[in-house]
């Protein structure tokens, strides 16, 4: 063999020696997770003008700490919904569209290894997502949106991230339940899997490709309670997909804003772990894997030890404050922009109880926008109050909540009927005496709270009618009249206003409420707006330039007695004193 061939056999047995690395026999691997941001990235909230208890500014400080740490090998996990919540996404997903968005250039600079798209992702449309994607340095994942083109995913499904040679399968998935939510024209392209299907599809595909030594889940689901049926659409199935698919060691869910850390059994009977660290950079998920194998590299020892880091004690992270300073600068500035005058103060505390100048002042700009015969709307917020004078950009996101377009829909007066009918029974309880509780109310060891959310909480305008609390379900509402004077006719068709949200079935009202076929919704939208709700409420206001909130008082709940000793009580409850 000549010294050229020897030359070239030895350059490639060294290559493949490279890449072959040996695992070490024990590893120390952190993974580090962050869930449901919601666009809170510094430490102060651009809507209430304060200070912030908890951000990714902060959680940096301890990621950095644990990505230094020479003894332990670190993963970065985000499980979605990064682009709405504050005005900072809001103003790079619409307004500064032609810089990088915030939140790559954050989530690049944190050392994020992989990410899952959430629902509130999709939200902001193909311009913003698509774009986002692009600029991430790291996959972003949802292996159960699929193009409906090729079958593919639209979004990488699963990702393998190395470290000294052990191999970590990160699969993500999304929620399937977006087409409940959203227009089509915004999740144009794709389909959504059940995730249990797309999970066994997937895992299977890991397990004989990938050969991976740590399967995590990264689901933009919640926990749920692990018994629902397979074949159904379901929201929250991070425990069921735990208890149904094998493979995974453990699971970092979210989109239910709520904490937690559970171990469930897969069905060949080995420990899952499912955790949740909430929502708003809250909690950071930590999780201790220790990797142990053998001679002839099997692993053949995994243990998890997690835990939930609150961030709202944690420094502020110096480095990354400087970093991002001129966004915080003029995101600061934008929404704090005068755009109108409030003469009077209003409240989403008063909309609980009944008919208010704080919803009925959207219902205004709706019909207006619209030319609508009726509007439907709710508050989208617990506790949200616009005081009187000088009204800012920030005082809009307090206004309205999300970035919902706004529909126009035609709708029968039996529908708009069987629609309030929907909505008060899940608002209003039945009372049988004067003393009971005017709202839904769910007992708990610590107090009360509403069985259902406010949200779900749709008022009427357009209309004349009363909401009898002593009657029961399917009995309460009472149309009268149209308020411009005219008869209110079940056999008319109306035309609606109300937003995309409610107009594609969200909460059940045209669906399980009017009885609208839920693949029917559409052909009853007659227009939609391009741009969300929020950018027409501005532009109204600005026109305005002072605005005189009122209540048109168009509908009251009866008996008037009952309802005024049920709301004292309950907003006793709820608020404290009024």
């Amino acid at each position: 063999m000549s010294k050229k061939i020897l030359l070239v056999f030895s350059l490639l047995l060294l290559l493949f020696s490279a890449c072959t690395e040996k695992k070490p026999l024990k590893m120390k691997l952190k993974v580090l997770a962050t869930t449901d941001v919601h666009g809170a990235i510094f430490p102060y909230d651009f809507v209430k003008d304060k200070e912030a208890k908890s951000s990714l500014a902060q959680a940096f400080s301890y990621i950095r700490k644990e990505q230094e740490d020479p003894d332990q090998e670190v993963v970065l996990l985000d499980n979605g919904d990064i682009l709405q919540g504050q005005p900072l996404v809001y103003y790079y997903n619409f307004e500064k569209t032609e810089e990088a968005h915030i939140c790559s250039r954050v989530m690049n600079y944190m050392g994020y290894d992989a990410g899952t798209v959430g629902n509130h992702d999709i939200e902001p449309g193909h311009a913003v997502y698509d774009k986002i994607r692009k600029e991430f340095e790291f996959p972003w994942l949802g292996a159960n949106a699929v193009c409906n083109e090729d079958g593919a995913p639209y979004f990488e499904p699963y990702t393998i991230i190395e470290r000294r040679g052990v191999r970590i399968a990160v699969l993500g998935m999304i929620t399937p339940a977006i087409p409940q939510w959203l227009p089509e024209n915004i999740w144009e392209g794709m389909h959504f899997e059940p995730m249990i299907a797309s999970a066994r599809k997937w895992m299977k595909v890991i397990r004989e490709k990938e050969n991976p030594d740590l399967v995590i889940g990264l689901f933009h689901s919640g926990v749920g309670d692990g018994i629902a049926s397979e074949g159904k659409i379901v929201e929250q199935a991070s425990r069921l997909i735990a208890r149904k698919v094998s493979g995974l060691d453990m699971i970092v869910c979210g989109h239910d804003h709520q904490a937690n850390l559970i171990w469930e059994k897969n069905p060949e009977g080995k420990d899952v772990l499912v955790i949740n660290p909430n929502n708003s950079a809250m909690l950071i998920a930590d999780v201790e894997v220790e990797l142990s194998w053998d001679a002839e590299q099997k692993c053949y020892k995994k243990e998890l030890k997690p835990q939930l880091v609150p961030v709202k004690d944690l420094p502020v992270s110096e480095d990354f404050l400087v970093q991002f300073q001129s966004a915080f600068d003029e995101v600061k500035s934008y929404v704090s922009r005068d755009v109108g005058n409030f003469a009077r103060t209003i409240t989403t505390r008063d909309a609980l109880f009944g008919d208010a100048a704080f919803v009925d002042l959207i219902h205004q700009i709706q019909m207006e926008i619209t030319g609508a015969d009726i509007s439907f709307a709710a508050p989208l917020s617990f506790n949200a109050e616009i005081k009187a004078g000088q009204l800012q950009v920030r005082d809009l996101f307090k206004l309205y909540r999300y970035e919902n377009l706004l529909y126009t829909m035609e709708l029968s007066g039996q529908e708009v009927k069987d629609f309030l009918e929907y909505s008060v029974d899940l608002w209003f309880n039945q009372m049988k005496k004067e003393s009971d509780h005017l709202l839904k109310m769910k007992e708990l060891a610590k107090g009360v709270r509403l069985v259902e959310p406010f949200f779900n909480f749709d008022a009427a305008a357009g209309l004349n009618y009363t909401v009898d609390v002593k009657r029961g379900k399917g009995e309460r509402i009472v149309i009268s009249r149209m308020t411009d004077g005219t008869v209110f006719d079940l056999h008319k068709t109306y035309r609606v206003a109300l937003n995309s949200y409610r107009g594609n079935g969200g909460g059940g009202h045209l669906t399980q409420g009017a009885g609208i076929p839920k693949k029917e919704l559409t052909n009853r939208i007659v227009h939609s707006t391009t741009k969300d709700l929020r950018y027409y409420l501005m532009k109204w206001v600005e026109q305005q330039g002072v605005v005189i909130p009122q209540c048109d008082s168009n509908w009251k709940v009866i008996p008037k007695e009952w309802w005024q000793a049920g709301k004292s009580k309950d907003y006793q409850l709820l608020y404290g004193a009024h």
